[in-house]
């Protein structure tokens, strides 16, 4: 039995290649881009499997539109895959204002709106898996990332949230986090004019490594891709789902380190309470 699902952010990247896989085994897709001709030969190939819209997820309006017409259009749609997103590649300092309000526009309130506007259709069909796409930098950090991490660390707040909320309706929800993947994603970065002070600091070890023709993206887009299908197809749902083992790693070496220093401040923590309540 085919599945329907909703990707946005599909001319590139993980959701051109889980477009083109979905389509070769014969799952419908609702496909949505800021340019719909980049999507004209998969529709001559695949017909009305393929649905696609106009989307920009910074429009908040235009988000309700498309997916109600998708919703209208499909039917029942079983997965949303949030995957848009934009990254800024700069120091604190360096970015912009524009490059700033991008970031969380995008990647933050973008896959806010398309979750607030696919729940109501979930709910009416009382199922549904959404698929939140963020990063290893969703939970650790890296130099140079500082907004980028700021959207990603806030769409996994808001999904973890969200979670526990629709549980209830039948709608699960899976916050994906690829590693370091060979997409194009990497050089499409937005980039700012490099600040002298920063070239000294972690901020510049990380751009000269970036830099250096060594650096090596680990993981395989398109098991990547599988991965996520295959979650899809087995009926699980965790909460969060690691592709990558320097997303393992580095997500495991900052969890251990974060609980680390909280527990060496729970004399502290506890310090503060009433005589009363204290154990």
């Amino acid at each position: 039995m085919s599945t329907t699902w909703f990707i946005t952010g599909t001319s590139s990247g993980f959701g051109r290649i889980l477009t083109e896989r979905l389509l070769r085994r014969g799952d419908r897709v609702a496909a949505t881009l800021r340019r719909p001709e980049a999507l004209d030969d998969l529709r001559a190939l695949h017909g009305d499997r393929l649905w696609v819209g106009r989307l920009d997820v910074t429009d908040a309006e235009q988000v309700r539109t498309v997916v109600d017409q998708a919703f209208k259009a499909l039917g029942q749609i079983d997965v949303v895959v949030n995957n848009a997103g934009y990254g800024v590649f700069a120091s604190v300092e360096e970015a912009t204002d524009e490059q700033i309000r991008s970031v969380i526009d995008t990647n933050l309130l973008g896959s806010i709106h398309v979750v607030r506007a696919a729940l109501p259709h979930l709910r009416a069909q009382g199922s549904g898996h959404i698929l939140q796409v963020s990063t290893a930098g969703g939970q650790a950090v890296y130099p140079n990332f500082s907004y980028y991490h700021a959207s990603k660390w806030g769409i996994e707040g808001f999904s973890e949230t969200v979670a526990r909320e629709i549980a209830p309706f039948g709608i699960r929800l899976t916050i994906v986090e690829p590693g370091a993947t060979p997409t194009g994603f990497g050089p499409s970065l937005d980039t700012a004019p490099v600040m002298p002070e920063y070239e000294n600091t972690p901020a510049g070890d990380v751009r000269r490594a970036v830099a250096d023709a060594s650096f090596v993206l680990p993981n395989d887009p398109g098991r990547i891709a599988d991965a996520m299908i295959d979650l899809v197809d087995s009926g699980r749902a965790p909460l969060r789902l690691p592709l990558g083992s320097d997303t393992y790693d580095d997500v495991q070496s900052a969890l251990a380190a974060r609980l680390a220093e909280h527990e060496s401040q729970r004399d502290v923590a506890y310090s503060v309470v009433k005589d009363a309540a204290t154990p």
